[in-house]
């Protein structure tokens, strides 16, 4: 062990260790770096979905919240109210929206914004559904590729019609527009077909104009003859058929309402496309729709004895009881021909209204009712209702008319006039009076009365009641011996046809025996002379007789002193 060395000897060929310091990052810093990833997406996310502000001008913003009420189209969110403030004046507040890129398409010229909340309007109940969500602002938008808007005038009511909806605009003139209002349903053949948007008036507040929707399909039934006419509440009518009752529909009666038809309407024609820009007048009721069909019109005037109360501007003038015109004025006048001051009464005719009128229309006017006015035709005043007094011009042909002369003024006819209808009850009922009046009714009266004093003394005298009684009695009397004729004649009337044919069985006989009688004892016969003979001589023995009693009755002393010898007998 003396031999072994216990120091170490170095190593110089083996390997060396090298120490290395690692640097180990923290999971914490895992926490900041999904923060700021996060961040950055909801960034990117926000800017990205984030649209242009707008501002919207609202009489009232009741209901609405800052950061809570939304605006929406259709049920989807675009925007979120920011702020509201109220402008200065405190005339009105204005809203703040921010709303999301996908509504900037729809913020374009012509969009429309109104406030959502419970209401009723144009006869129909909307925004129920805010009671649970909220009121909020609803959009309409604008047309598609039209300008940009950022600036809006919120609506006091949300509008009838969407921009949408297919159809038709069309404007409606009237001088009175009745009770028709914003969302008055429009009709055509008794179907709700549009609806009323709202109207405006014209320059100098002549007349209002109704603008109209109606919906596709059945715009294509809008012509250029289309007519309008208001049909609104309900119309009364008293006629010869009784009374009429005309109501398009309760809706109708509430809220007013427009109706329009088409006389033939072209069905394979397509609509045309946009807006009508003819402007259609709105009548008053149906029957003045159906008048303003036809174009022709003829002017004419009549002058009338009798009293034209009753008579108004758009009176019916009939013919054969069919109306063909109406009335267009009733005036007072100084006539210097009668010196007196007359009613002239104009109206138009509308030969039209006539069947198959072409077939005269070459001759003209002119000579066809000249030719009328030489076969008896006369305008005549008649009563058309008694309960309203209401009259009418009656144009007929009369039997027995006086003389008369279709004359003309410019282009309006004078038809000459006949008094008719109750005037002529009148006129009679006058000259009666009148013979009535010439009657010595006094004289009458006195005559009259003594007759009825002659009839009392005659009726109370009392030999005129005994006759009575006496008659009464030969009258019981008369009734007994009939009864008794009667009873006893019973049984022989009872035989009398037995009796009846016997006598027809000897009559027969009888008839047989002259038969034989004269073959054996004609003219000719030996018993017919001795007979002739034997009747001379009995007329002889006849005459002594009668000689021989005249001489007893005479001198009946004859028969026992003989024959006088005077020679007389």
């Amino acid at each position: 062990m003396s031999g072994a060395d216990p120091t170490p000897k170095p190593a110089h060929n083996l390997p060396q260790a090298q120490v290395a310091h690692r640097r180990r990052v923290s999971w914490i810093w895992a926490i900041p770096l999904v923060t700021l990833l996060v961040a950055g997406w909801l960034a990117y996310d926000t800017l990205s979905k984030r649209g242009p502000t707008i501002v919207i001008t609202l009489d009232s913003s009741e209901g609405l919240v800052p950061g809570q009420s939304h605006v929406e189209h259709r049920g989807i969110n675009l925007g979120l109210v920011d702020t509201i403030v109220l402008a200065k004046g405190s005339s009105h507040v204005i809203v703040t929206a921010k709303m999301t890129r996908d509504a900037e398409a729809l913020l374009t010229e012509g969009a429309k914004t109104w406030v959502v909340q419970p209401r009723l309007f144009a006869g129909s109940l909307t925004g129920v559904s805010t009671l649970l969500s909220g009121t909020y602002l609803e959009l309409l938008p604008g047309a598609e590729g039209a300008a940009p808007v950022r600036s809006f005038v919120g609506l006091e009511d949300p509008p009838v019609m969407a921009t949408d909806v297919p159809g038709q605009t069309v404007m409606l003139t009237s001088e009175r527009i009745g009770s028709v209002s914003v969302g008055s349903p429009v009709f055509y053949r008794d179907l709700a077909v549009g609806e009323v948007l709202g109207w405006d008036i014209n320059d100098l507040a002549k007349s209002v104009t109704v603008h109209a929707f109606i919906r596709a399909p059945f715009d294509r039934y809008v012509r250029e003859d289309s007519h309008f006419w208001n049909a609104s509440g309900v119309a009364v009518k008293m006629g010869a058929s009784g009374v009429q009752l005309q109501m398009e529909s309760v809706k109708a009666l509430l809220l007013g309402g427009v109706a329009f038809e088409t006389p033939e309407p072209e069905l394979d024609k397509p609509a045309s496309p946009g807006p009508i820009t003819r402007v259609f007048p709105l009548f008053d009721d149906h029957e003045a729709a159906i008048n303003a069909g036809f174009h022709r019109h003829i002017q004419a005037l009549s002058y009338f004895k009798d009293s034209v109360d009753g008579l108004a501007v758009g009176s019916p003038v009939t013919f054969h009881g069919l109306r063909v015109g109406e009335v267009t004025s009733v005036d007072l006048e100084y006539d210097t021909k009668l010196d007196a001051i007359v009613a002239p009464v104009h109206y138009r005719v509308e030969p039209d209204r006539v069947g198959n009128i072409t077939v005269v229309q070459n001759r003209g006017p002119l000579e066809n009712i000249g030719m009328l006015v030489k076969k008896g035709m006369r305008a005549q005043l008649k009563t058309s209702n008694l309960l309203t007094g209401q009259k009418e011009i009656a144009v007929d042909i009369l039997t027995d008319p006086e003389p008369a002369e279709l004359r003309v003024d410019g282009t309006v006819f004078i038809i000459p006039s006949a008094p008719g209808g109750l005037s002529g009850i009148t006129d009679a009922a006058t000259k009666l009076m009148s013979k009535l009046s010439q009657m010595p009714f006094d004289q009458i009266g006195r005559d009259l009365d003594s007759t009825l004093h002659g009839a009392s003394v005659i009726a109370n005298n009392p030999d005129l009641a005994k006759t009575i009684a006496s008659l009464q009695g030969v009258a019981t009397s008369a009734k007994a011996l009939v009864d008794k004729i009667d009873a006893g004649a019973g049984p022989a009337l009872r035989e009398l046809p037995a009796i009846a044919k016997s006598l027809e069985t000897a009559v027969n006989q009888a008839a047989r025996t002259m038969a034989s009688v004269n073959q054996g004892y004609g003219d000719d016969s030996k018993f017919r002379g001795d007979l002739d003979k034997a009747i001379l001589q009995l007329t002889d023995a006849v005459r002594s007789v009668r000689v021989l009693a005249d001489l007893l009755a005479r001198d009946p002393e004859a028969l026992v002193r003989g024959r006088s010898v005077t020679g007389k007998e």
